[in-house]
């Protein structure tokens, strides 16, 4: 058992070696440290793979080709960015659902930070997906920025300044590219700013129970726990890049951007299918828009809404169960976003994207008000 020295250290020491953490965390607790090696890594190809994109309609696609072709190891890095931001989106949405999970969520000033850094995560990697210039980049960039035409009075005016003219063009993917540079940058002040939030208030621990006696140092135990994650996540990231590149990838997007030609199904990457699944429900466009902004916002409500004397879903078997199904809900939306609308699926997309936000808004907190009396 490991006693700070120093009065009230979790709050006033924050050296990463000597921070006081709960002895009982378990790997769930990695996926943080996992995704700032990602971004890490995300960044590093980022800025190599710039050394040989040309952002220009007529040249991004060929770029590409040029540098799987052509530059050493070009394939490599390009594969490991793509696959990095699979990834990377896994990791994310681990790392959220273990916040839900175990009720760390009620660190506010953490959790709102790291909804910031998912919205800017989400933008930059939607600005990403554009920048191949093939049929999906194009079109998924069509649809995307024609949600902003939704906006009261100033729509389609914000549209074409976000464009750059009348429709996708140049403009749009010079400004596109421009900023999926730099946001990176951002996120990781974001994740700095996240960082040293969590070291004020110290990791929460499964049980959800605040104990400041039961702390062991970070060094060196849950360092080499972190250490053993980046290990497996390595061999399983290199593997993919190696055996199943293409495993993420949207066949489309290997044919070049053709405005002529509309693709029968167009469709984001896979970790923005179940936003889409939801936007697809909503027959209004204005209506489709807002649903899709609150099916990332609603995170925000955890905090606010949790109203059992307990963190943990741990000693709460219901709120737990609802979890469970809200987790369910949210891949069978993922799987419905990747395919084509008609019936039965629009119904179940409707159904699934109801039961999405009923289950968060109403059902939870009714759980944990039940399990407060029992």
């Amino acid at each position: 058992m490991y006693t700070p020295n120093h009065q009230n250290t979790s709050h006033t020491n924050h050296q990463m070696t000597n921070l006081p953490a709960p002895s009982n965390i378990s790997l769930m607790w990695n996926f943080g440290s996992l995704l700032g090696l990602t971004l890490a890594m995300q960044i590093i190809t980022g800025i190599l793979l710039t050394m040989h994109y040309s952002a220009g309609i007529t040249s991004a696609f060929n770029s590409l080709v040029h540098i799987a072709r052509d530059v050493n190891f070009g394939w490599l890095l390009q594969n490991t960015h793509a696959n990095g931001a699979s990834a990377f989106f896994i990791l994310i949405y681990l790392h959220i659902a273990r916040g839900l999970f175990y009720g760390s969520y009620l660190y506010k000033k953490t959790w709102f930070v790291g909804i910031l850094l998912l919205l800017t995560t989400m933008t930059t990697a939607f600005m990403g997906y554009v920048l191949p210039w093939g049929q999906m980049s194009f079109w998924a960039a069509t649809v995307i920025t024609n949600m902003m035409s939704t906006t009261p009075y100033i729509g389609p005016t914000l549209v074409e300044w976000i464009w750059g003219g009348y429709s996708v063009d140049n403009p749009t993917l010079t400004r596109l590219f421009t900023l999926h540079f730099t946001m990176p940058f951002l996120i990781s002040l974001s994740t700095i700013i996240h960082m040293i939030l969590l070291h004020e208030t110290g990791s929460n621990n499964p049980t959800g129970l605040n104990s400041n006696t039961d702390k062991i140092p970070f060094h060196p135990y849950f360092t080499y726990k972190d250490l053993l994650g980046v290990l497996w996540f390595a061999i399983i990231l290199v593997m993919t890049i190696l055996l199943f590149p293409n495993l993420f990838s949207e066949p489309e997007n290997y044919l070049t951007a053709n405005p002529l030609e509309t693709p029968k199904h167009i469709k984001p990457e896979w970790y923005f299918l179940f936003a889409y699944a939801i936007l697809r429900a909503v027959p209004s466009k204005f209506g489709g828009v807002l649903a899709l902004a609150a099916s990332v916002l609603i995170l925000a409500t955890f905090p606010i809404m949790h109203v059992s004397k307990l963190r943990s879903t741990i000693f709460r078997p219901m709120s737990q169960m609802i979890l469970w199904a809200l987790i369910s809900t949210i891949i069978i939306l993922t799987w419905l976003g990747g395919q084509p609308s008609g019936y039965p699926l629009t119904t179940i997309g409707e159904i699934s994207s109801s039961l999405y936000f009923i289950l968060i808004i109403l059902i939870l907190p009714t759980i944990s008000v039940l399990e407060n009396k029992l």
